[in-house]
């Protein structure tokens, strides 16, 4: 490697491991990044869908996505933004019900005028709070049945936490819901406040390969399909051994979950070890369904019916313009899980038996015929949960092994699980990298 250039290892492949390299090029550092998968991306790849290519997981641009949008115009990807208004609906286990605007809320036959009145309160107030840290000292479900009443929390607030953390929710704190408050109310727009979402043409695939092509133009390394097993201190630098050989850098920044940074990172101490494991990580089985004809023309589906197999449907056809998508429909059935939960080892043939007929149920219009491809994307690390004083138990980007950092999605604090904050993170993390 050049000279007396910075040499620094990332390892991960994701969106932030992918933009920290970036950043770290661009201040004249000599970057390798090393991706274990074949191709790069993490929870931004993609599938192949009957000669089509779209994002295994759903995802979307907000207006006051800042730094997602800044990285695109980076990228000269501006003009390739598509923005539009969505609906959201509401499935109670035998009705569809539109929960687009406050018209909607008032019809909504689940509650009446005092709840909706209490939950009206509680939606100004939290998007009206600046800070959510006070918010860790109370859980989730105590600050919403405060707020909204016990049975807004269990009809429309549980729904909406279950589609996002699922079995997770009792260890949520109130921090988490503050972060989902904040960034559905800053996409709503207008006097009816209607979301209003956007993507790039061609999903993050086009994203990807346009940072790789910016990276490959700062000289850094990629090497995909090359696990990362043994990370240790190497007497004045830090040693990365790998499938292909070992390589020493004055820097490593592993990006990777901590579950996944704990088996391979050695030398940390005992108290730093106990914080990564103390770290509650949720997964996710994520089918995506490619179909003839629409659902139920809502982007999001809220369901309170706990025996939906599946927490929320995403129908990514009702943003994203047909035509990148074959002509066809795109639809998302997410289930949240614990990170040790038994369907993230299940097979696909097992996932669709299970979760199918629960799609077929709500929309009954659909039948079998109508499904052209279904894929199952899993994550067993998807984000850590944002429980109780989450803050205060983070583990340090810094670590014993002097030149290794630790700098995963773990270290967002108040997340809502965006990719616009996994970019924020970057910038910050390539910030304290470089200090």
């Amino acid at each position: 490697m050049p000279g007396n250039r910075t040499t620094i290892a990332v390892v991960g492949g994701g969106m932030l491991g992918l933009t920290l390299a970036l950043r770290l090029a661009q201040r004249d550092c000599a970057v390798t990044l090393f991706e274990s998968a074949p191709s790069l991306g993490g929870l931004t790849a993609s599938h192949h869908y009957n000669g089509i290519t779209w994002d295994r997981f759903y995802h979307v641009i907000e207006a006051g996505d800042e730094h997602i949008l800044a990285l695109l115009r980076e990228l000269g990807l501006a003009d390739e933004l598509v923005w539009g208004v969505t609906k959201t609906n509401f499935f109670d286990g035998e009705s569809l019900y539109p929960l687009n605007d406050v018209i909607d809320y008032v019809r909504l036959p689940v509650l009446n005028m005092l709840d909706k009145a209490r939950l009206g309160l509680n939606i100004v107030y939290g998007a009206a709070v600046r800070d959510g840290l006070a918010l860790e000292a109370i859980s989730a479900e105590q600050w919403l049945v405060r707020w909204s009443g016990r049975r807004t929390f269990e009809k429309l607030w549980r729904p909406l936490l279950r589609s996002k953390l699922g079995e997770n929710v009792e260890y949520a704190s109130a921090a988490f819901i503050w972060a989902v408050i904040q960034r559905f109310y800053g996409a709503r727009q207008g006097s009816r406040k209607t979301e209003l979402f956007g993507y790039v043409r061609g999903g993050y695939a086009h994203v990807i390969d346009a940072l790789a092509r910016e990276l490959e133009n700062r000289r850094v390394r990629i090497e995909t399909g090359n696990p990362v097993s043994r990370i240790a201190d190497d007497h004045g630098g830090v040693s990365v051994a790998t499938s292909a050989g070992s390589y020493r850098f004055d820097r490593v920044v592993v990006t990777v979950p901590s579950p996944v940074a704990m088996s391979v990172c050695e030398g940390l101490a005992a108290e730093e070890i106990a914080r990564h494991d103390a770290l509650r990580y949720q997964g996710v089985v994520c089918p995506s369904v490619l179909l003839k004809r629409p659902l139920g023309d809502a982007y999001l589906t809220y369901i309170t019916d706990d025996s939906i197999p599946f927490t929320t449907v995403i129908e990514m056809s009702s943003l994203v313009d047909r035509r990148q998508l074959g002509g066809n429909h795109l639809a998302y059935l997410p289930k949240y899980v614990p990170s040790t939960h038994p369907i993230l080892d299940a097979s696909d043939d097992d996932v669709k038996a299970r979760l199918l007929p629960g799609l077929l149920r709500m929309f009954p219009d659909v039948d079998a015929s109508d499904i052209i491809d279904f894929r199952v994307a899993r994550a067993r690390h998807v984000a850590a949960v944002a429980t109780l004083n989450y803050s205060s138990g983070l583990p340090s980007v810094t670590t014993r092994v002097p030149g290794l950092y630790i700098y995963n999605s773990a270290q967002i604090i108040n997340a809502s699980l965006s990719v616009n904050e996994t970019v924020d993170a970057a910038n910050r993390a390539a910030e304290q990298v470089l200090a």
